[in-house]
Order: structure tokens, then C-alpha cells, then sequence
């Protein structure tokens, strides 16, 4: 009996690094899956046949419909930059610095970040609730049986629409803050509209506008691929369609934050290399 109990005391312990290898092999898995998704996306936009109409369905679904929550967050985050610094700069005499500030700190990461993460809120999450409930309700495999490409059908249009509208809407989203942060300006400080204008223009170069263009392309491709991935692969009915709608706000806003930091270190050092 006493030769018996070393192994019974290693019998949960193995089990334990069995369960552990499996979770790790299932997450090695997933990001494989993905990976394909992506790869095999991207490769159906160089070939026929492309559905047009669906990718200006989803353009004005992503683009237009997150119009104006992208515009009243703009404004807002706009305004509270402005207090914030004008507060601060009000006690070195130096207020004129805050177009210089407001308008860098949108245009290089408040902007292009913020306005990602509202878009995959709402759109991410639609996307796999709307891919999650075809999948549930078997018309992915009425898609295979007729002989169309899913991924070609509902994965391209999307990806390519998240691509090409988040810029824009990007843009609108400094235009609109820059403009909320000349009216709390001009209310509550009375500064300048043209010395406003002024520097906050002339405070941009080109390593700005390269930050903040460039991180809405790749912000973009996340929210849509990862939505759709999550949507795809939904099992268990309608709770399984709920599960994937949280996961995919939760898994693109988380991977968003990540790459924006790796984002960051690139173009800087693109701005004082290069540019």
C-alpha cells in the first residue's frame, strides 16, 4: 500500500498539465483558424467574382450608421481635452499651446483609438451576432451546398468595408473634436478662433498624419476579421450567438489597445528614421 501512494499523489498533477497542455493547444489552434480566415480573405479580393453590392451594403452599415456616435464622442472627447489642458496651462501662462495639444494628441492617438473602439462596439458585435445566427440557422451550409464561398460571400465585403470606411470615419472624428474644443475654448477661456485654428494646423507634419491614418487601416481589418471569426465559428445555438457577440466587443477592443502600443513604437521610429 505504501508503494502505492506516490502515485496517486501524481495523478492530479497530471491531470493538471494535461488540462493545461489542451487550453494551450486549443488557443495555438484558434489563432491558426484566424490566421486562415485572414490569408484566405485578403486573397479573395485579387480574384472573381465580387460582390459589389454587399460591400457597399456593409460600407454604409459601418461607415453611415456609425456616423453619429463617432461625431457626438468626437466632440465630447474634443472638449474635455481643452479643459484639461487649459487648466494645466494656465498656470505657466502658456494657454496658447492648447490647439498645439489638442490637436496632436487626436489627430496621432485619441482619435484614431477611440473611434476603433466604438466602431468595434458596435460593429464587431453585429458582425458575429449576424454570421453566429446564419450559422445556427444552417445557411453557411446552404452557402457551401450551392457551391459559394462563405468566406468570399460574407468575410471579403466586410473586411474590406472596415478597412475603407474607418478612416474616414477617423477623420471626421478630429474634425468634429477640433471643433469641440475651439467652442469650450472660446466659451470658457475666450481664446482665439483663428490662433486656435492656427496651431492646431500648423502643429501637424507629416509623421501625424501618417500615425493617424495608418492605425484605422490595421484597427479596422481587427474589429471586422475578429468578428467574423467568433461569428463563424458559433456552436450551441442562440447562447452560443451571445457568447460570440461579447467575445467579439471584449477580443477586438483587447487587441486593438495591444497592437496600438506596438503601432506606436513603429511609427516613431518611422518618423525619426524616414519621414
Amino acid at each position: 500500500m505504501a508503494a502505492t501512494e506516490p502515485n496517486l499523489s501524481r495523478e492530479p498533477e497530471a491531470g493538471l498539465t494535461a488540462r493545461i497542455f489542451d487550453v494551450v493547444k486549443e488557443q495555438i489552434l484558434s489563432v491558426q483558424s484566424y490566421s486562415s480566415l485572414c490569408g484566405r480573405a485578403v486573397a479573395n479580393l485579387f480574384s472573381p467574382p465580387f460582390y459589389t453590392a454587399d460591400l457597399l451594403d456593409q460600407m454604409d452599415i459601418i461607415g453611415v450608421g456609425s456616423l453619429p456616435i463617432v461625431i457626438l464622442a468626437g466632440a465630447f472627447i474634443g472638449a474635455i481635452l481643452v479643459l484639461q489642458t487649459v487648466a494645466q496651462f494656465v498656470r505657466f501662462g502658456e494657454t496658447a499651446l492648447t490647439g498645439d495639444v489638442v490637436s496632436i494628441a487626436l489627430v496621432r492617438e485619441l482619435g484614431p483609438t477611440i473611434t476603433a473602439l466604438l466602431v468595434a462596439g458596435r460593429n464587431a458585435s453585429g458582425i458575429a451576432s449576424e454570421l453566429g445566427s446564419m450559422v445556427v440557422t444552417e445557411q453557411v451550409d446552404a452557402m457551401r451546398a450551392l457551391g459559394t464561398d462563405p468566406i468570399r460571400k460574407l468575410v471579403t465585403p466586410r473586411v474590406t468595408a472596415a478597412v475603407l470606411v474607418l478612416p474616414i470615419l477617423v477623420a471626421i472624428a478630429d474634425f468634429v473634436g477640433l471643433v469641440g474644443g475651439l467652442m469650450v475654448s472660446l466659451l470658457t477661456r475666450h481664446l482665439g478662433a483663428v490662433q486656435f485654428w492656427t496651431r492646431a494646423i500648423n502643429a501637424l507634419d507629416f509623421s501625424d498624419l501618417m500615425q493617424g491614418l495608418t492605425k484605422p487601416l490595421v484597427f479596422g481589418f481587427i474589429l471586422s476579421t475578429v468578428g467574423c471569426y467568433l461569428g463563424l465559428r458559433v456552436r450551441g445555438g442562440t447562447q452560443g450567438v451571445g457568447r460570440a457577440t461579447t467575445q467579439a466587443v471584449v477580443v477586438s477592443s483587447v487587441i486593438i489597445l495591444v497592437s496600438d502600443f506596438f503601432l506606436d513604437k513603429l511609427m516613431l521610429y518611422l518618423a525619426g528614421h524616414i519621414f
